[in-house]
């Protein structure tokens, strides 16, 4: 399952987009919000709140922020829904855009324009669905964990793990869908903490692109992800060193 290493430099310029801590937050706050509305806002029965608040704190989100996002929710003032869109950008590129929305029809006709306006298509919820695999993927800090790599594949094999891959300071664990409770249970039984952990949208194959045309498409995905209503956006550019080399040389 070579790429993933690539998926997460695929994200790269998302970095420059996370150093918006309010916009980071925002979303935290919002999955905080529909967590609770699924499943209640206690962490120890809601999965996916106990997951969100955990992101919360890997991105140092104050406690007092989170606190009043909980007391948001269970006001019940916001009615947010989720929503995806599927489409193709410039150079045929396809790409998944996941959105929390308190108003549908905005949310649609922000979407819409943006593919337009870059000379791509919006399509069918669906058409997408076999160009990428949901997966999980758990980030943890090497300094948490306190065994050797090799031990470490073999506990989380057991718990579905299909590949960890090592970056500098940390280790991405990938896993099917359907074994995010078991590899979350797992990490929590080894005392291992999770700097993050989320279901992504992970594409089976990548499409090389000369740099100037893979920048346009890194437009459109940026002025998706500056939309307040857009959570997550997914794409298969494969991010050579020529296209690395010069998204450093524009930034």
């Amino acid at each position: 399952m070579a790429g993933h290493s690539k998926w997460s430099t695929i994200k790269r310029k998302k970095g420059a987009l996370d150093a918006k801590r309010s916009k980071m937050f925002s979303r935290i706050v919002k999955e905080i919000i529909v967590s609770i509305k699924e499943g209640g806002s206690d962490p120890e029965g809601n999965a996916r709140l106990r997951l969100a608040i955990n992101n919360a704190k890997g991105v140092n989100m104050p406690k007092d922020n989170i606190q009043r996002a909980i007391n948001k929710a269970e006001k019940g003032d916001e009615d947010l829904q989720e929503m995806t869109f599927e489409g193709y950008g410039p150079e045929g590129v396809p790409i998944f855009v996941e959105c929390l929305t308190d108003n549908n029809n905005r949310t649609v006709g922000a979407i819409r324009a943006l593919f337009t306006k870059r000379g791509g298509s919006l399509g069918t919820n669906g058409s997408l669905s076999f160009l990428f695999d949901r997966k999980g993927v758990f980030t943890i800090l090497k300094e948490m964990v306190n065994i050797e790599l090799d031990e470490l594949e073999l506990e989380l094999i057991d718990a579905g793990a299909e590949e960890i891959e090592e970056e500098e300071e940390t280790y991405e664990i990938y896993c099917p869908m359907a074994e995010f409770g078991a590899m979350q249970k797992k990490l929590d039984e080894m005392n291992i903490e999770v700097e993050n952990a989320s279901l992504q949208r992970i594409p089976n194959d990548y499409k090389i692109l000369e740099p100037e045309a893979a920048q346009k498409v890194l437009r459109l995905i940026d002025e998706f992800e500056d939309n307040d209503d857009v959570q997550n956006v997914y794409h298969n550019i494969e991010m050579t060193d020529e296209l690395l080399k010069a998204l450093e040389e524009a930034d």
